[in-house]
């Protein structure tokens, strides 16, 4: 599989792109769903394509996400580590906290840098924890969204965060929960920049074995579906009988069992079969088919059920950072969300499902003029 946010230009379509492979392991001890081969970070974020100010979504997401979390542990300084263009810590900065975002991505933090968000251009390290403690004191919340099960040495992530963590500071992390993947079938979630497919109680073991407790755990709707974890020093928060209650749920789906993982498996080709049916009839009927949005859910999409120009004619995105750029794999062109009234296709492929209510609701113009929409996940439907 191509790494799924590397757009080339058209000058590099003609070159090597490289590919990795893309295989789950489960970890018949502890639970853990993860990843069996790692990419260098380097490759995926130091030049990145994906903002978070782009979704109204994700801006209702981070103001719920931010009140709750002040709510439950108070206010101080907050640093989100992979804090991408700044817009969850500008909610953080409304509410009264210190905010601080540690970007890798040198493109994003400047970014985040002309939003006014400080912000360290360099990857969540131990070496970069002490050096923040030494400049800005200890941090009541340290948060990180989308970016935990992105880490493969979660050990230095966790020892870091303790560095910087005041006693009653809390780690709040999170990431799409494996519940929520295996019950809706969301395969396309899995790609290079996740190497972690997290439930709770792997976590719970974790967290433990590194000096740290589980207190709670929150599940949200966003990107179709996800759990924030609260992480504190032992003593510091009573721990939520929300940690009980999904401890049982994940029992009682199995997912401490392999069979659990085949069965998904056989969905995932299932959908497959019946997504190509469905393009493969209204192409015969002479439908023209355009993909909204170029996430990387959706390039994982097209790269393993093979859809490339023989269904779509091309892709559409808000994010100016993906247009006129070519996708990873299949090699669509990427044009801005303007070119659907101005060449009003048939139908579109909602390849950033997780946002489709949003999408569907943006485009009703186009729906309006007869248009459809599709959308792949957990079966592919037309709306």
């Amino acid at each position: 599989m191509p790494l799924v946010n590397s757009f080339l230009r058209e000058d590099q379509l003609e070159s090597d792109e490289p590919k990795f492979p893309l295989d789950v392991y489960f970890c018949t001890s502890c639970g853990m769903v993860q990843l069996g081969d790692v990419v260098p970070p380097e490759m995926m974020f130091k030049d990145y394509v994906y903002v978070s100010g782009t979704s109204d979504t994700m801006r209702k997401h981070f103001e719920e996400f931010a009140g709750e979390a002040v709510k439950k542990i108070g206010k101080g300084l907050v640093i989100d580590i992979g804090g991408n263009d700044g817009t969850f810590l500008k909610v953080f900065r409304i509410l009264g906290m210190k905010t601080l975002n540690v970007e890798p991505a040198t493109n994003i933090a400047e970014i985040s840098r002309k939003e006014n968000i400080e912000t360290i251009n360099d990857f969540w390290c131990v070496s970069v924890a002490k050096d923040i403690l030494e400049n800005h004191g200890k941090a009541k919340l340290i948060t990180g969204t989308n970016v935990f099960a992105h880490v493969n040495d979660l050990d230095g992530f966790v020892s870091a965060a303790k560095i910087l963590l005041e006693d009653d500071g809390a780690l709040v992390v999170e990431f799409p929960y494996l519940v929520d993947m295996i019950e809706k079938t969301e395969f396309d979630t899995i790609y290079h920049e996740h190497l972690s497919y997290i439930s709770v109680r792997p976590m719970v073991t974790f967290f433990k074995r590194l000096g740290m407790e589980v207190v709670d755990a929150v599940r949200s709707d966003v990107h179709g579906g996800s759990i924030r974890i609260y992480a504190m020093k032992p003593g510091a928060g009573k721990v939520s009988e929300e940690i009980d209650n999904l401890l049982s749920l994940e029992e009682k789906m199995g997912l401490g069992s392999f069979e659990t993982y085949e069965e998904f498996g056989e969905r995932v080709v299932e959908i497959k079969k019946q997504l190509l049916s469905l393009l493969e009839e209204l192409r015969s009927d002479g439908k023209r088919i355009a993909g909204y949005g170029a996430p990387a859910k959706g390039n994982v999409l097209m790269n393993y059920i093979g859809i490339g120009s023989q269904f779509l004619d091309y892709i559409v995105d808000k994010n100016q950072l993906k247009q006129n750029l070519f996708t990873p794999g299949m090699h669509l062109p990427v044009y801005s969300t303007e070119k659907i009234m101005e060449d009003k296709p048939d139908y579109l492929l909602i390849l950033a499902w997780n946002f489709a209510d949003e999408i569907m609701k943006q485009q009703s113009a186009f729906k309006k003029t007869g248009g459809k929409f599709i959308i792949p996940i957990p079966e592919p439907k037309i709306v």
